[in-house]
C-alpha cells in the first residue's frame, strides 16, 4: 500500500450509498471509521430513481391528481435529486463520504478517481443497472429506463412499455392514469410470470379497465424511428406505433468493473456476488486474498427489494463487528404498489419444489370491506407444507394488500402453528378477516 493509501486506510469502504448508506452510518456510530463511495447520488436508487417517485405518483394517481400537480409532489419528494442533506446526515454520523466510482486494485485497496483508500473490511453495495433486451434498433429510437420515467417531466402521449414485471405494472399504471396511450408487451403468457397466475390476471385486468392495451405473449424484434416518432415490430407479425419505449425489461447486479477479480471474490455478471448466510462473499476456487469483503442490497442477487437490501444491510452491520447473524430469505415481500396492490411472499405455488403444498384461498368480494370500500377485486391465497403444519407462501391481490398481509408474513417467518393461526380475531370490517375461513380451510385438509 502506498504512503497516500495509508493516510486514507479506513477499517470499513462501503462501495455504494443506497443500503450502504445505513452499512456506512451504523458502523461509524459503532466507532469505525468509514468511507462511503458513491459515483451518483448518495442514498441510491430508491429515494431519487425507483420506490419513492413511483409510490408519489402512483398516490397522486389514486387521489385524481392533474400530471403537473403530480410531478411537483414527485419532486418535491426526491428533492430535486439532491443529495446533500443525506451526505450531510453520513458527516453527522462519521462517515466520509467520497465521489466517484470505486474499484478495488489490489487486496486491501480502493481506488477512486485516481485516489487510492485502504481498507480492512469491504462492503459491496452497487446496487443492480437497467437491462436492455436484444431489441434491433432499439438504439436508435426514444427510449427510457425508470430513472427517466420518474424524473422527466413528460408525458408521452403514446407510450410502449417493455416488461411486465413490477415496475412495468406500476409504470404503466402510472403514465395510463394521466392520459398516456399506454402498451405494455410482455413475452410471458401473463403479467408477473413467476408469481401465482391469479395475481397477474387481476392486475391485468385492471391496468385494461384504465385504458392499457397489454400485448401478453409476443416479443418485441425490431424498432425504427418514423415520421410521427416509433415503430416498434412484434414476434406476431404486428407492430405499435408510438413515442417513447419505456424499458422495464429486468435488472442486473451491478458487479462489472468493479476489480472483484482480484481479491478472489466468486460473481456472476447476471446472477450477481454470492454470499453466505451472514452476507460475506464467497471465494472463488482460488480463494480470497483474506480480507473480509461483504456484500449487501441488489448486487447480491437475492431479492431486488428496497426491504431485503435493508434487511441485508443489518445483517452485514452484525457481522463486520463481530456479532454473527445469518440472513432468513423465507419472508421476503414482493408487493407490486399498483391498484389493486399486489403481495407475494415465501413460497411461490409455481416454484415449490420438494415440498407437498396445500393451498386454500378467498374472494375479498366476501368480505364486509370490499362493501365499504366499493371495491370487490381482489384474492388471497394461503400455501402451507402438509408436512410440518406451517404456512411458507402467501399471495394477495386487492387494495392495501400491503398493509393487511404483513401478519402473514410474520407467521411464515416465524412458523406460526395453524392451531394459533386459526384462534387469532380479526378487527370487523377488515380485509383481514379473509384470513379466517382460508386458515380454517387449510387446517382441515392437513
Amino acid at each position: 500500500m502506498t504512503d497516500d493509501a495509508q493516510d486514507r486506510r479506513y477499517d470499513v469502504v462501503v462501495l455504494g450509498g443506497g443500503s450502504g448508506k445505513n452499512i456506512a452510518a451504523e458502523l461509524a456510530r459503532a466507532g469505525r471509521s468509514v468511507a462511503l463511495v458513491e459515483g451518483r447520488l448518495v442514498g441510491g436508487e430508491c429515494p431519487y430513481f425507483a420506490c419513492m417517485p413511483s409510490k408519489t405518483l402512483l398516490h397522486s394517481a389514486r387521489l385524481g391528481e392533474t400530471w403537473e400537480h403530480a410531478v411537483a409532489r414527485r419532486d418535491e419528494v426526491t428533492r430535486h435529486l439532491e443529495d446533500a442533506p443525506t451526505a450531510a446526515q453520513m458527516a453527522e454520523a462519521g462517515v466520509t463520504v467520497v465521489r466517484g466510482r470505486g474499484r478495488v486494485v489490489r487486496p486491501g485497496v480502493v481506488e477512486v478517481e485516481g485516489t487510492e483508500y485502504g481498507y480492512t473490511d469491504l462492503v459491496v453495495a452497487t446496487g443492480s443497472e437497467p437491462v436492455r433486451p436484444p431489441v434491433e434498433g432499439i438504439d436508435e429510437v426514444p427510449t427510457w429506463t425508470s430513472d427517466e420515467a420518474l424524473t422527466r417531466p413528460d408525458l408521452p402521449r403514446r407510450l410502449i412499455v417493455l416488461g411486465g414485471g413490477a415496475v412495468g405494472c406500476e409504470l404503466s399504471q402510472i403514465y395510463a392514469a394521466f392520459g398516456s396511450q399506454v402498451t405494455l408487451v410482455e413475452p410471458a403468457e401473463r403479467l408477473l410470470a413467476a408469481e401465482a397466475p391469479f395475481l397477474g390476471e387481476t392486475l391485468a385486468d385492471a391496468l385494461r379497465r384504465m385504458g392499457a392495451d397489454l400485448r401478453l405473449g409476443v416479443a418485441a424484434t425490431s424498432a425504427e424511428r418514423t415520421e410521427t416518432g416509433l415503430r416498434l415490430r412484434l414476434s406476431d407479425g404486428n407492430h405499435i406505433d408510438a413515442d417513447r419505449i419505456l424499458i422495464a425489461a429486468g435488472r442486473r447486479p451491478r458487479v462489472a468493473d468493479l476489480g472483484l477479480e482480484t481479491i478472489g471474490v466468486r460473481f456472476d455478471p447476471e446472477r450477481g456476488i454470492a454470499v453466505d448466510s451472514t452476507c460475506h462473499a464467497a471465494p472463488t476456487a482460488e480463494g480470497t486474498d483474506g480480507t473480509n469483503v461483504w456484500a449487501a442490497g441488489d448486487v447480491t442477487g437475492v431479492a431486488p427489494y428496497t426491504h431485503a437490501a435493508n434487511y441485508q444491510a443489518a445483517v452485514v452491520v452484525s457481522n463486520v463487528l463481530g456479532k454473527r447473524r445469518e440472513a432468513d430469505y423465507r419472508a421476503i415481500p414482493r408487493a407490486v404498489y399498483t391498484t389493486p396492490s399486489v403481495y407475494a411472499v415465501g413460497v411461490s405455488p409455481l416454484a415449490a419444489s420438494g415440498l407437498e403444498l396445500v393451498a386454500a384461498g378467498y374472494d375479498l368480494a366476501e368480505t364486509a370491506r370490499a362493501a365499504v370500500e366499493d371495491d370487490d377485486r381482489g384474492r388471497v391465497e394461503l400455501y402451507a407444507d402438509r408436512a410440518r403444519g406451517v404456512l411458507v407462501g402467501a399471495a394477495a391481490v386487492g387494495l392495501y394488500a400491503e398493509e393487511w398481509m404483513s401478519e402473514i408474513t410474520l407467521a411464515i417467518r416465524a412458523e406460526t402453528p395453524l392451531s394459533i393461526l386459526t384462534d387469532v380475531v380479526h378487527a370487523f370490517p377488515t380485509y383481514g378477516e379473509a384470513f379466517e375461513p382460508v386458515l380454517r380451510e387449510l387446517a382441515e385438509q392437513l
